[in-house]
């Protein structure tokens, strides 16, 4: 009777109980810790490898033809390439010059806004006025005044 109570890991006296914190585990914590990589954040619902690679090279590529916010949904969408950086070394090239094209975009941008924000006439003198955009209906004599 003896070794049968020390074999059994609920009765030993030694018990660690930390060990066994959850007694009913997350089932998404095995599929999140398997060693499976995803190229999307689909999942197994997303692309495969080799339609991940052509829309990653399509988004990548019209970020240029002015619409640079695709860059940005490019690097959303390929996320898990972003992060496992040994996972997918095709498609992770176009996800990463996306999110360096995003990043130049947004700085400019950012900085031309601020620009005419903060600086305004103060910065440009008087051609303030031809560079603004709210006196447009004024400087066409839509706006009735005479």
């Amino acid at each position: 009777m003896e070794a049968s109570r020390s074999d059994d890991p609920n009765l030993s006296p030694n018990n660690n109980q930390s060990s066994n914190r959850n007694p009913m585990p997350n089932p998404l914590s095995s599929i999140i810790s398997s060693a499976q990589v995803w190229p999307t954040i689909d999942g197994p619902l997303g692309l495969t490898e080799e339609a991940s690679v052509d829309y990653a090279r399509r988004f990548y590529k019209f970020g240029f033809v002015l619409l640079p916010w695709l860059w940005a949904v490019n690097c959303f969408y390929f996320w898990p390439v972003l992060r496992h950086s040994r996972a997918f070394p095709q498609t992770r090239s176009y996800v990463v010059r996306s999110a360096i094209g995003f990043s130049v975009f947004t700085a400019l941008l950012t900085a031309w806004a601020l620009t005419f924000s903060i600086g305004g006439e103060q910065l440009f003198g008087p051609v303030w006025d031809k560079l603004v955009m709210y006196n447009v209906a004024d400087r066409l004599g839509l706006s009735g005044l005479a």
